[in-house]
């Protein structure tokens, strides 16, 4: 798996547009490092940068960052509604794909060294990479802000991770660690400041102390006004948003607010947002509002227009969520073409496509008719009776048919794979015995595909039949051709299998696909026939 760091810094201007695009454009130039996004705001003087990159580029991003704000930001004359104590203030690194947090420990260390030996600026360690608990926490590592810096310095228990100990007025210090993924999170409040600030510490874990605890575990938060956008806020860090979601924030800010007789208009995320957290938001009113919303781009919809996401900026899930900004194009070059082209493509005399790529087309199209009928039900006033099977059969169904059509191109890769060890070079000993393995690893690959489609196709079975018994009679004959669709996609997909076991060399292998393989199409056949039972006793 490609490894993706994140890394999020905050510098200390937001209002000087040179100096904002002058950082931007020295991450972006950084090869390797992908900007995803720049968030600077005028009344906390002060801004956020997103971006990803592999484990060496992620450092080269973040010191070309340091870099510009070396030779630009003065803190001597820094003011901002959030706390800070440093030009580059705090660089947080977050594992997103294919990297351990302890990776991530040493590359914020990595970064911390050179930066500190380079622009001989003083740097502190915080969260995982905290050499200490009590240095481990952000704003105990910033308290006093850049004002009391000087004198925090002097104090021996304060003393840099890297670079200097001494005070250097026109950068102060940073803070550079790893954690999970944070996300910086603002309800916006038509009231005054130190309303959305009591709000905030109702609701913050520390509360107002430790004899006064606030609601929400994970939460750090303040209330400030905006003066860009005439609105208090209720400003938060979800430090874990398992624990606490952003609906969750979101809900619980209303409620004190209607304590207050006070307004939310909305809200915003700032910077981006890990998929998994718009749609547990999309889940929870889905479930609240007994909503019916199976698609994933509706769902993030949802989760947009009930958390007023749109309400400061306009919130482009493209954009701000994380898994669409670094997903690459599926490599699905078959299941682009038209159905004339893929047809085509198969009568061409070629040994791909062939049988077990049109086997994946074929069960899911019989399963993508099933979904169809009910689809075609669901909404019906005269079927109202049978909303609920209709919610059950819909999104599975559904889930299944997308599922099948990657395997269609997924088949004609795993043919090609075993196809290039056959060419592999036999004149050694070692070469034939690394082409003997490569062939067998493509076999077992070859067999994967095809096996995949059975599972799927079985799965489907009890939907197909609800889908028949429930949908309406008029959609008989789309269900019945469904079905004999997704018989002979799983038939297909079994020949693929069988053929390509029997030079399978691994006995005990061969014998638990076979039985698998063979318990599938036997059900296959048997749920088929009563799919065609049940639709002709309508």
């Amino acid at each position: 798996m490609k490894k993706i760091i994140e890394c999020v810094p905050n510098f200390s201007e937001g209002r000087n547009k040179d100096v904002i695009d002058a950082i931007s454009h020295a991450i972006s130039g950084t090869e390797g490092c992908t900007l995803l996004d720049v968030d600077p705001g005028k009344s906390t003087n002060r801004t956020v940068y997103t971006f990803v990159g592999g484990p060496e580029s992620i450092i080269e991003g973040a010191l070309a960052g340091a870099r510009i704000a070396k030779a630009k930001i003065d803190m001597r004359k820094h003011t901002g509604e959030h706390p800070r104590f440093g030009a580059m203030d705090v660089c947080p690194f977050i594992p997103i794909a294919g990297v351990t947090m302890e990776e991530c420990s040493k590359i914020a260390k990595e970064f911390a060294k050179r930066a500190a030996e380079e622009l001989n600026v003083p740097f502190f360690l915080y969260e995982e990479s905290a050499r200490s608990d009590y240095r481990r926490k952000l704003p105990d590592i910033r308290r006093g802000e850049y004002e009391k810096l000087k004198e925090k310095l002097k104090d021996p228990k304060w003393k840099s991770d890297f670079g200097p100990c001494e005070f250097v007025p026109k950068w102060g210090a940073t803070a550079v660690g790893a954690r999970m993924f944070l996300i910086a999170y603002n309800v916006n409040i038509l009231g005054t400041a130190n309303q959305a600030h009591r709000i905030a510490l109702n609701l913050r874990e520390a509360g107002r102390g430790h004899k006064n605890p606030g609601r929400l575990k994970q939460v750090k938060g303040m209330g400030w006004f905006v003066d860009e956008y005439n609105m208090a806020q209720v400003t938060v860090n979800l430090n874990d948003y398992h624990v606490t979601p952003v609906h969750v924030l979101f809900e619980e800010v209303k409620k004190e607010a209607a304590a207050l007789n006070v307004a939310v208009a909305g809200s915003e995320i700032v910077g981006i947002v890990p998929l998994e957290a718009m749609l547990m938001a999309a889940d929870y009113y889905i479930e609240n509002e007994n909503l019916f919303i199976y698609e994933e781009r509706s769902k993030i919809r949802l989760a947009i227009e009930r958390m007023g996401l749109n309400s400061v900026a306009p919130f482009n899930p493209e954009k701000r969520i994380i898994e669409y900004i670094v997903a690459e194009p599926p490599d699905e070059p078959l299941a682009s073409l038209s159905v004339r082209e893929f047809i085509e493509e198969i009568a061409s005399r070629t040994s791909t496509p062939g049988g077990g790529s049109a086997s994946a087309a074929m069960a899911a199209m019989g399963t993508g008719l099933g979904a169809m009928a009910a689809k075609l039900t669901y909404g019906v006033r005269k079927f109202e009776d049978r909303e609920k099977y209709m919610r059950k059969i819909i999104p599975a169904l559904h889930d299944i048919c997308q599922k099948l059509i990657p395997l269609i191109d997924a088949d004609t890769s795993a043919y090609n794979e075993y196809m290039q060890a056959i060419r592999m070079p036999r004149k050694t000993e070692k070469e034939k015995s690394d082409r003997f393995a490569a062939m067998q690893a493509g076999l077992t690959t070859a067999i994967k595909i095809p096996l995949s489609t059975m599972r799927l196709g079985n799965a489907a079975w009890d939907l197909m039949c609800d889908s028949a018994k429930y949908s309406n009679p008029a959609s008989k004959s789309d269900v019945q051709v469904g079905a004999k669709a997704l018989e002979t996609g799983i038939w297909g997909a079994f020949q693929n299998v069988m053929i390509n076991l029997k030079d399978i060399e691994d006995k005990a292998y061969k014998t638990k696909i076979i039985r698998e393989a063979e318990a599938i199409q036997q059900r296959s056949e048997e749920k088929c026939r009563e799919v065609i039972s049940i639709l002709n006793n309508i």
